[in-house]
């Protein structure tokens, strides 16, 4: 139970308390879908069954749709076989799916044997599409006219079928079930006249996708184009379904959270912070912690490597780590933009030498202004105010200079690795910091001793 609970919650908690259902339901009555579900998941699980029996049904189904897994599993092993019935036939089809698939296996059979025929088969239709498809996240509740169909019919036809589609407010045309237009119901209503053909009021440019599209690119298509939902069609051309504009958010979502872990050397998780333990934390942490500790001993082998040479002049060991984490920083700068970009769709492969050329150009701003920021921070602090003696303009130099060769390595490095991964069909999150930041502290110091060894030592 959450530590801090709202004044809504509170109100709730204290109704349950004193059994006044009635009131309590008028209460929930006024709540949307996702805060009725941010409440559910802070109720004891005593409490949350008998809450949700209070909810009228479509409204309960919203809501179950909104719910974690743990607590959509809490909630189906106590619904009595007519509960989930009417429970399971009230959802959205492409809800029922991602219902299927995240529970286990006994609990999934249990739901296909309360589905309806039609719905079952739908469900089924869906769960034959690749993870991470169109066809995986689309529904196949949408209106379908025909553009022979008179603007009267059409209107008809979505009054009669329109109460059990996800969205009424595109409609598809379509012809022996290939997709030949698309119309919405504000030009319908707005028509001159009720008996105008839809073929001659339909929009006939249609953007469409196909089943296997990566979710991912559908999101961007609905984003760019302002669609409220986006035709799904077959290799045929035929349409199977649509993907609407709410599971497009939650792929974004579920997308920039998988890329913000991996950015962070975190091994993906589908459970919520608060809903993992530390055994779930550190499984999805410590494979990545013992990659990079293992990596890190190249850095330790340079070091080595340069051991007499540190011996001689001992005052270089003091800038290793604020080189090594300029280096880092300004990788990890310009491999977080480029893997921005590339999530947006805004930059290809093709685009490699622009983007090197751009990095390279700020890169040289960049390392310049350290360059010179670092050489009076040196000269003045390190040497006058802490009274540092060994060091001298020469020493400087050396670290300024190998600064600015450092940045210049490291955005180069930070935007061509992301843009490499992507072209051999990997996440290029996964190039992000904790990678690129060993790959630049290991070429920072070859470059930090080859400079010194060059201009301090020849």
């Amino acid at each position: 139970m959450a530590v801090h609970s709202t004044p809504m919650e509170k109100t709730i908690r204290a109704l349950l308390d004193e059994k006044k259902y009635q009131t309590l339901k008028d209460v929930l009555g006024t709540l949307e879908p996702a805060d009725l579900a941010a409440i559910f998941e802070e109720l004891d699980e005593e409490r949350t069954p008998l809450l949700f029996r209070l909810l009228p049904k479509e409204t309960a189904a919203e809501t179950f749709a909104e719910l974690t897994p743990e607590s959509q599993e809490l909630l189906i092993r106590g619904f009595s076989d007519r509960e989930l019935h009417e429970l399971v036939n009230e959802l959205y089809v492409d809800d029922a799916a991602d219902l299927v698939e995240e529970m286990p296996a006994n609990v999934v059979k249990r739901i296909l044997e309360q589905a309806d025929p039609e719905m079952r088969k739908e469900i089924n239709e869906i769960l034959r599409y690749p993870e991470n498809s169109a066809g995986s996240i689309m529904t196949t509740e949408y209106i379908s006219l025909r553009p022979t169909m008179t603007v009267e019919e059409a209107i008809r036809r979505i009054r009669r079928t329109g109460v059990d589609k996800e969205t009424i407010y595109t409609c598809y045309v379509t012809t022996e079930k290939k997709l030949v237009g698309t119309v919405s119901v504000k030009d319908l209503l707005l028509a001159e006249d009720d008996e105008t053909p839809v073929a001659q009021i339909m929009d006939e440019n249609v953007i469409s996708v196909n089943t296997l599209t990566d979710q991912e690119e559908v999101a961007q298509k609905l984003s760019r184009y302002n669609f409220l939902a986006l035709p799904v069609v077959d290799t045929d051309g035929r349409m199977v379904g649509i993907v609407t504009f709410d599971d497009a958010m939650d792929v974004m979502v579920e997308e920039a959270t998988e890329d913000i872990e991996k950015m962070a050397a975190i091994l993906p998780s589908e459970k919520t912070y608060l809903r993992s333990n530390a055994w779930d934390l550190f499984r999805h942490r410590i494979p990545w912690l013992m990659l990079l500790m293992v990596s890190a001993t190249f850095t330790g082998m340079i070091i080595t490597g340069f051991e007499s040479a540190l011996a001689a002049q001992v005052v270089l060991t003091a800038f290793i780590p604020m080189l090594m984490d300029t280096g880092g920083n300004s990788g990890s700068q310009a491999s977080v933009t480029i893997i921005r970009a590339l999530s947006l769709g805004e930059l290809d492969f093709a685009d490699l030498p622009r983007v090197i050329w751009k990095e390279g150009q700020t890169a040289l701003l960049c390392g310049g202004a350290l360059a010179v920021i670092c050489f009076g921070k040196i000269m003045l602090f390190d040497r006058l105010l802490l009274g540092n003696t060994d060091i001298g303009v020469l020493t400087a130099a050396v670290v300024c200079f190998t600064m600015a060769v450092t940045v210049l390595i490291a955005k180069v490095i930070g935007c061509t690795l992301p843009m490499c991964a992507k072209k051999l069909g990997f996440d290029p999150a996964v190039m992000a910091s904790p990678f690129i930041t060993t790959i630049v502290d290991a070429l920072s110091l070859l470059v930090y001793f080859g400079i010194a060894s060059a201009l301090l030592f020849g």
